[in-house]
């Protein structure tokens, strides 16, 4: 697991769920709410997102390390 988020490029799903610790069904659920950033669809089978998307949401928690207790 990283503790960083790069600036640019993108982050699969396991790296996401590194950084904010909920289930996989509760981060789909919130991506198609609005809550979290959109998936952006590189191929068939392979989902990412953009790490400025994730960091702007880490950073919207308040957290100093990036982690939140309950989301």
């Amino acid at each position: 697991m990283f503790t960083t988020i790069p600036t640019y490029g993108f982050l699969r799903l396991p790296q996401v769920l590194a950084l904010i610790p909920i289930s996989k069904s509760a981060w789909w659920e919130g991506c198609k709410t609005g809550r979290f950033p959109k998936p952006v669809k590189l191929g068939p089978r392979t989902t990412v997102w953009r790490a400025e998307d994730i960091a702007a949401l880490v950073e919207s928690f308040g957290s100093s390390d990036g982690r939140k207790e309950t989301v």
